[in-house]
């Protein structure tokens, strides 16, 4: 007996802990595990809050004139009642919706006492980085959803190189927002396969999407033709999702808009009549109909588009139907004949998709492809968000310095911005009330000449239009802000009336036509 209990004593001091085996089976995961995901090691959401607000810092050019003028000096007006309203607004084609976001933001701070220009240029644009961030781990996530980790991880990697997305998403243009709400749209929308398919929410950020700016149905036009089309409850999809959606966000947009227009507007169908019926964007320039083909859509992918051509041919069918809605975005773009880089933005992300796939299937060359995609995209995201074009942005700054509320009516700086029409940003990026001046280019409506460009009346003869427009001394601007390639011709005004340079800004290194490598602020001497 005692032999016996000394056996079993031994064998339980010597007994090892027993490993149960991992099961490696997908159907042993937690879904909600994808929500855990990292990149390099950080939680996914965590590193593409980090990256985007890296981005925003890091993006200190100004693109083109709507990212301010079409929505933080609107809301500059709405909240401190002054700021310069463009001629779409007093025609009725913008609406407010988009504004009225940051006009909240300037609220707050006004009630804060801390609406400081600083604050009142940074802060939407960080609010744009978060909601490009929350897109970028969306998008992540719908292609999680839909392929493999490997695919999911490739795709976001994508999407972070994109020069062109590096350059846009944090910046106040309508087209980013409308970009955003796209892939947060498509999140939902019932592609084959898809497990997070909700057609009230994609519809409702469609909806949205259209509000901000109307031209975000042509992207959806097919992705929701396919969709009827697809449906078995088409009554159903129309009555319980479709037009409850319509009505509320139509109605909701009108009423805010014809609050703040001052009476009952219906912003979209302005937008389009004038727009696409009377066709007056192309006052604005215009293009070849293969602009488009040969040139807007390479330069908005850039180095990705040797991805995105690969991974088309590797598509699976149930992306088919992006494929077209790209192939027809650029087509109808290409029918108007105003046509710029940011209008086919809607789509880069669509194209990321197609990328990701493609770095996916190059199990041999990933690593030289991710590094190519890396570098080159670099580049010009550097360059273009620290270099090209800051001028503009960085004499607001100066001008700033001009705002001290001590001083005397009389003595208060006047200045004039001597520029093609809306170089500059205005009250937004000095929030005082400064006397300002630009030249005007609102396009004639009317047809019979009563309006003209007034920049375009002052290039034709520089010198006769200031002499004209200030024949008297007292009349004269007490600032003058104008490019480079202006001085020269107007070096006869400066000197009579006696004029000195006080600054010298830096602005591009691509000059052309109108605009100058450097921006100059001359003062007159009293």
């Amino acid at each position: 007996m005692e032999r016996i209990r000394e056996r079993l004593k031994n064998k339980s001091t010597c007994a090892e802990t027993v490993k149960l085996r991992k099961r490696k089976s997908k159907l042993y995961e937690s879904h909600a595990g994808t929500l855990r995901e990292d990149f390099l090691g950080i939680n996914v959401f965590v590193f593409s809050v980090a990256f985007r607000l890296i981005n925003c810092l890091l993006v200190q050019t100004s693109f083109v004139p709507d990212e301010y003028w079409q929505s933080l000096e609107v809301s500059h007006r709405m909240v401190f009642n002054y700021g310069y309203l463009t001629w779409e607004w007093t025609e009725g084609i913008r609406g407010y919706s988009y504004p009225l976001v940051f006009a909240v933001i300037y609220k707050v701070l006004h009630i804060l006492n801390y609406d400081v220009a600083l604050l009142l240029v940074w802060l939407p644009r960080f609010l744009q980085a978060l909601l490009a961030a929350y897109t970028d781990v969306k998008l992540y996530m719908m292609i999680r959803n839909l392929e493999n980790p490997d695919v999911a991880k490739l795709t976001y990697f994508s999407q972070l190189c994109s020069w062109f997305t590096w350059y846009c998403c944090t910046r106040t243009l309508t087209n980013t927002t409308e970009t955003m709400l796209t892939v947060l749209a498509l999140c939902y929308y019932p592609l084959p396969g898809s497990k997070t398919h909700n057609s009230s929410k994609y519809l409702t950020l469609v909806a949205l999407a259209v509000i901000v700016r109307p031209t975000a149905l042509i992207v959806w036009l097919p992705l929701l033709a396919f969709h009827f089309w697809k449906n078995n409850s088409k009554l159903r999809l129309i009555i319980h999702h479709g037009l409850p959606i319509v009505a509320l966000s139509l109605g909701l947009s009108t009423l805010i808009d014809s609050l703040f227009h001052g009476q009952w507007v219906l912003v979209h169908w302005n937008f389009l009549k004038l727009n696409v019926f009377h066709n007056v964007a192309e006052f604005y320039g215009s293009h070849p109909w293969h602009w488009y083909f040969t040139q807007g859509f390479l330069v908005v992918l850039g180095p990705h588009v040797l991805f995105f051509l690969h991974g088309c041919s590797l598509a699976a069918k149930r992306y088919k139907i992006l494929l077209f809605t790209i192939a027809w975005t650029l087509v109808v773009y290409s029918l108007l004949a105003h046509k710029e880089f940011r209008f086919i933005y809607p789509i880069l992300p669509l194209c990321i998709i197609f990328c990701g796939k493609s770095l996916a299937s190059l199990t041999a060359w990933r690593k030289p492809a991710m590094c190519f995609l890396l570098v080159t995209n670099l580049v010009p995201a550097l360059y273009t968000g620290l270099v090209h074009q800051r001028g503009t942005l960085d004499v607001m700054g100066h001008l700033e310095a001009l705002c001290d509320p001590t001083t005397s009516k009389s003595s208060r700086p006047q200045v004039l911005f001597l520029m093609p029409c809306h170089s500059t940003p205005f009250y937004s990026h000095v929030h005082c009330p400064l006397s300002m001046r630009f030249l005007e280019c609102p396009p004639d409506l009317a047809g019979d000449g009563s309006i003209e460009d007034e920049a375009d009346v002052f290039y034709a003869d520089p010198l006769a239009w200031l002499r004209r427009t200030f024949p008297l001394q007292e009349s004269l601007p007490s600032h003058l802000v104008f490019f480079d390639v202006l001085e020269k011709e107007i070096s006869a005004f400066l000197e009579s009336n006696a004029f000195i340079k006080q600054s010298e800004i830096f602005h591009t290194h691509i000059p052309e036509g109108r605009v100058g490598e450097s921006i100059f602020i001359y003062t007159r001497k009293h």
